[in-house]
Parts: structure tokens; C-alpha cells; sequence
């Protein structure tokens, strides 16, 4: 997955893709992200060939004008543009399960490296569902998630749990004990739009 923002104008997404298409990368789906003061992001699923390295893809986009790769990473097989309609179908089909549903599917959603459930008891977290990858949270190492009250983006140093690096997640809560955490692994960051379809699905979890 490829994350670039280019100029809002007739042509650019076409540019890109022709430089994407110059290094034998094969474009399975768009989807724009954010867009906003004459600027566009978008997210890229592109199929390489195996003798050709991600770093290839960049330097021929970066060689078009005003265009910048945020962000490039494996991205986890079976998304596509239609991935927050089936969150919301499953999640509608089990709705007792609605948050584990929502949190296992995350990293395909919202193109997240992990996901987690956690119980919120007064001072005391403990992790309900993870996803593989994701970390193991307790009482005594949730704090750089907090508050666990609101909606918010959190911005985490590397060493922030022992042995992590530079990561980025989001915060939202689900009922007054109950929060989700998605997480990426050194960025890019969540935007706001994808903020904003997270809490709308807790929203409807709630």
C-alpha cells in the first residue's frame, strides 16, 4: 500500500499511475483518503514484480511535480475499497461480538498493523481481543494511550512500550469500560477522515 498526495487537478492521478505502471507495478485499487486546499491523498494497492523493489515505485512518482509518497508498506491481502461496508455487515450480523468483529478486522480497514479491545475499569486495563501483531496492554503500561474518555490520536516515541519503535494509534471508546485501539508501526499517521470513520463505527457498536 502506497499513501501519496498529489495535486487536485484533472491529470495527476493519471500521472501517477503511469509512473507506477513504469516500473511494472500493477494498480489494484485507489481510494482517496482526505482531500482539501487544492491537495489529494490517496492509498494505492499495487502488485510489484519480484525482482523490483518498493523503492523503485517512489522514486518515479517523487519525480513527478508536486507529487510526495507518504507512506509505503506490505498491506494486508483480501482489502479493497468496499472494506468498511463488510466491517459493517459482519458487524450487524453478530452484533453481541460487533467490538471483537471490529477490532479483528481493523488492520484490513483501516490499514493498521494491530488492533486491540481493552477493559477499562477504573484504574485497571486488561486486554479483551488482539490481533497478531498487536501489543499486550495492562494496567501497568496503557498510560501512553490515555485518556481513554474521548476520541483522540496518540503520538507514541520509540521505547514507548520496551522494544517498540516510533508507532502512531488511535483511541476510541466504545461504552464507559470498553475502548478500541488500532496502532501502525512508525506511520503514517491517521488522518482525520480515517479518525472519523473509526468513531463512526464505535458509534454504532454503542
Amino acid at each position: 500500500m502506497m499513501r501519496v498526495s498529489l495535486p487536485d487537478r484533472p491529470g495527476s492521478l493519471g500521472l501517477v499511475a503511469s509512473a507506477v505502471g513504469s516500473v511494472g507495478g500493477d494498480i489494484n485499487a485507489v481510494e482517496i483518503v482526505e482531500k482539501g486546499d487544492g491537495v489529494v491523498v490517496d492509498d494505492f494497492i499495487v502488485d510489484l514484480p519480484p525482482d523490483r523493489l518498493p523503492e523503485t515505485m517512489i522514486a518515479a512518482c517523487q519525480h513527478l511535480d508536486d507529487v510526495r509518497v507518504e507512506w509505503i508498506s506490505r498491506y494486508p491481502e483480501g482489502g479493497g475499497l468496499q472494506s468498511d461496508l463488510e466491517a459493517l455487515e459482519r458487524m450487524t450480523a453478530d452484533p453481541a461480538n460487533a467490538a471483537e468483529t471490529l477490532v479483528s478486522l481493523s488492520p484490513v480497514v483501516f490499514r493498521s498493523h494491530w488492533s486491540v479491545l481493552l477493559d477499562v475499569a477504573g484504574d485497571r486495563v486488561s486486554t479483551l481481543r488482539a490481533t497478531t501483531l498487536a501489543p499486550e496492554f495492562h494496567t501497568a503500561n496503557a498510560g501512553p494511550l490515555t485518556p481513554f474518555e474521548t476520541t483522540h490520536r496518540c503520538d507514541l516515541a520509540a521505547g514507548w512500550l520496551p522494544g517498540w519503535a516510533e508507532s502512531t494509534a488511535v483511541v476510541v471508546p466504545l461504552t464507559r469500560d470498553r475502548v478500541i485501539v488500532i496502532g501502525r508501526h512508525g506511520g503514517p499517521p491517521f488522518l482525520d477522515s480515517e479518525i472519523a470513520r473509526l468513531h463512526h463505527l464505535a458509534e454504532l457498536i454503542k
